[in-house]
């Protein structure tokens, strides 16, 4: 006899497996991405796994970060949105967490800069009163290169300033308004194992990510810190529209296992889980949600 479960779903049809031709230029526009990328408005349900902590969520106006958000205010937290330039955007995510209940405050500026990431921590604690989760999460991809001779010296020092510097900057001042039961998830990718040559750059600091979560679970274990880091695979988000050409857009993701490219909803429980008591014996993992390509 087949057993059919009703509310699993087919992964290879939960998502587009080609989209229209579209580019745009950095830091990309989610409102203008065709179709809207999905951050799990009408899907994910939440069950106060997060009640009353509070997230900050760097690049938390879109793509990944907007479907962290949501899905965090549905289980109970109230978040800080970090970002560096799209009001409309982050806007948006802060109603998404008001609707459902929970506060929620932007702040703008470039996380690249320390003297933004002490201000930003020392706001976030005055405001909401404490800190429980931190998100890694944003990062700058440049235009594809035929050739790494076109990476100047200012694209590099922009992406590994973004991508990973950021990271060392937020969890100084983090820490030490972090206590034991607290989380720190940063985000890597597939293309630190698994990097395209034409975006070289960006891999590189995915694969600096993944060196930096395993060193800093090690630190901060004693201290009842877990520190984990997820792995994404292709994924439908504004990175993608602000790097590659138009027609490679066309079939993006198609060629992973599940024949589709991942949405930031895929991606939500996977941050969730990471966060919530449910992995409190998980410290230094690197998760992959990649539509089944290997790490």
């Amino acid at each position: 006899m087949t057993m059919h479960d009703s509310s699993s779903s087919d992964p290879r049809s939960s998502g587009p497996s080609s989209f229209p031709p579209q580019e745009q230029e950095a830091t990309g526009d989610e409102s203008k991405m065709t179709p809207a990328p999905d951050y799990g408005a009408t899907s994910y349900v939440g069950h106060g796994r997060l009640k009353d902590c509070v997230a900050l969520i760097t690049g938390g106006d879109s793509g990944i970060g907007r479907a962290v958000a949501l899905a965090y205010a549905r289980e109970g937290a109230d978040v800080a949105i970090a970002y560096l330039e799209s009001h409309q955007d982050a806007e948006k995510t802060r109603d998404l967490v008001m609707k459902e209940g929970r506060r929620a405050e932007l702040y703008p500026g470039d996380i690249g800069d320390p003297n933004h990431c002490k201000q930003l921590i020392s706001q976030i604690v005055k405001s909401f009163g404490h800190l429980n989760i931190v998100v890694n999460n944003a990062a700058y991809q440049g235009k594809a290169v035929e050739s790494v001779t076109e990476i100047d010296p200012e694209r590099l020092e922009r992406t590994f300033r973004t991508n990973i510097m950021a990271m060392f900057h937020i969890v100084r001042e983090a820490v030490p308004h972090l206590s034991a039961g607290s989380s720190i998830i940063n985000v890597s990718s597939i293309q630190a194992t698994n990097p395209t040559p034409s975006i070289i750059d960006y891999a590189s600091t995915k694969g600096a990510i993944t060196n930096f979560t395993l060193a800093l679970a090690e630190e901060l274990g004693p201290k009842g810190i877990r520190v984990n880091a997820i792995a994404p695979g292709p994924i439908w988000t504004p990175l993608i529209v602000q790097s590659f050409p138009a027609e490679k857009v066309k079939s993006f993701g198609s060629d992973t296992p599940l024949g589709r490219a991942g949405q930031p909803a895929d991606l939500a429980p996977a941050f969730v889980f990471l966060a919530s008591d449910d992995a409190r014996f998980v410290s230094g993992a690197v998760l992959g949600v990649t539509g089944g390509k290997a790490l």
